[in-house]
Formats: C-alpha cells, structure tokens, sequence
C-alpha cells in the first residue's frame, strides 16, 4: 500500500528543498505541484512560463486528483502541494486517503523573497488562509491537530525536525534526507528554469535566516495581511523533542 503525503505549503517556502530531501529517500518518489496546470487555466493568473506550464501539465482538476490517489512505484509518495492553486473544485476533502502536512514560513521572508525575484504578490498567493483553512478541516476530521514544521524550524536543526516530522506522519526517520545531489530532476516541473536556481545549486539545507526581512510599504502589508494565520498556524508546530512541555 502506498503511503501518500500531502505537504501542504506557500510558495518560497523551502517547499522545493522539502521535495529534495524526500526524494534523497530510497523508498519514496515525489510530485511537484501537481495541480499548477488546473489552477493556471482555471484562474488565469499571469505567472512566469504560464503558457509552458500549462502546455506541459494535465489541466483537469479531476483528472489530476485522480492521478494523485492512486498508488505510486515506492512505499511512500511525497506530493508538494501549493495551497494557493487549489482555487477550482477539488480541496482537501477529495484526498481523504493522504496523509496531511502543513509547511509554513514568516510571511514577511516569502514577500521578501518574492521582492528578489522582482515578482508583485498578493496575500492570496501566499497560501496562508487556505493552509489554515485545511488545517482546522483535517484536524476536525481527524479529531487532533495534523503535523505543522515551520521552515525557520528546520533551517535551524534539520537532522532533529525532520525526524520529528517523520514521526508525526509515522514513517521512519532517514539520515539520507539531509543531503542531495545537486542537479535539476525530472520530477521538477517544467517552472524549475525559472524558480530551482538555488536548490538545483545545493546539496543540502542552507543556514539559518538571522536578519529581518526588509520591505517596502506595500510589501509589509501584503506579509501583515498574512501575519494572523501564520501565527495561529505556528501555535501548532512541531517542536523540538528536547522543548516540549
């Protein structure tokens, strides 16, 4: 049986290192973003290599849940899910057999980090009520919370949070997820050449972030705009084993 995880997460939000460090894993395959395509068609969104994305994807919501609830060639399938796209019809409630995570990172260092990239964002391209949305689903559905890792958590230890990570969604802890090859994959989607240049460059988890985000007025308020679901979200996250009450 295939053990299929759901990480729910934000762009910029070392989701595409997460994938890494999954795939470093001998016994599990990924996807990325599976559902860019339907939401790119469905909401029209003006974003870099649209068309190509497009082009290279199944577009139909339908036709790409059934694709990621079926069975996979290795025990366990990681599935990088961006919460923003699930714009259309299908939300969490249709991959009932998934198990859930969330991946969430300080608003104020995704806005940034988009500024970088020259991008304009909105607070709904951040994913932040959404992931918060479909965190009080899961946890109603399943009577208690679903695994939070907050991505400055896992810069800070990675070896100890990723393992508290695997706990959480009950698969054994693998020492191989700390490093990679770099390199792009074929499981990248076909927006690496605009997005991967870091991670295609490392071989592992980068360093901590020290230093504030720096933005400009309208960029602090699309990250203020995010700022209460993040923090209700982080109230939730996993911990350390070491600090926990």
């Amino acid at each position: 049986m295939t053990r299929r995880i759901a990480m729910w997460s934000g762009p910029r939000n070392l989701s595409t290192a997460m994938m890494r460090s999954f795939s470093a894993r001998a016994d599990t395959v990924v996807s990325d973003e599976p559902f860019y395509g339907a939401y790119l068609r469905h909401t029209g969104d003006d974003q870099p290599m649209k068309d190509a994305v497009m082009a290279s994807m199944d577009c139909d919501w339908h036709a790409v849940t059934a694709a990621v609830c079926g069975a996979a060639d290795r025990p366990i399938w990681y599935q990088k899910h961006m919460a923003h796209h699930m714009e259309g019809p299908i939300g969490i409630a249709d991959l009932p057999g998934h198990t859930h995570a969330f991946l969430i990172r300080d608003p104020a260092r995704v806005v940034a980090s988009y500024a970088a990239k020259r991008i304009a964002v909105r607070p709904d391209h951040l994913g932040v009520a959404r992931q918060r949305a479909y965190f009080d689903s899961e946890a109603d559905r399943l009577g208690k919370a679903p695994p939070v890792i907050d991505s400055a958590d896992i810069l800070a230890d990675p070896a100890v949070m990723l393992a508290a990570l695997c706990a959480a969604l009950g698969i054994a802890w693998d020492p191989a997820m700390l490093h990679w090859a770099p390199g792009r994959r074929a499981t990248d989607g076909v927006w690496a050449a605009h997005w991967y240049g870091a991670v295609e460059a490392s071989t592992g988890f980068g360093k901590p972030e020290n230093s504030a985000a720096q933005l400009d007025p309208a960029a602090r308020a699309v990250a203020d705009a995010c700022q209460a679901d993040y923090a209700y979200l982080a109230t939730h996250r996993l911990q350390p084993p070491e600090t926990r009450g």
